[in-house]
């Protein structure tokens, strides 16, 4: 079996582009959809939340943390 190109990898720690308190989270599933797009299960805490490859970055938003 081949790696799946993806552009987050299981176990990596990244962001929400929309989280304006930036929360760090862990990459923990990665499932591939019918469509062809993959979709990240990300976890916080006990939180666990799944989200389209553009609402994540690998890089803090420290100005929107700031604010």
């Amino acid at each position: 079996m081949g790696k799946l190109n993806t552009e987050f990898d299981l176990g990596q720690l990244v962001y929400l582009k929309t989280d304006v308190e930036q929360h760090e989270r862990i990459v923990t599933g990665i499932i591939f959809d019918l469509g062809g797009s993959y979709i990240y299960e990300l976890s916080l805490g006990t939180d666990v939340s799944r989200h389209y490859e553009g609402e994540i970055t690998a890089d803090c938003d420290t100005l929107k943390k700031v604010q």
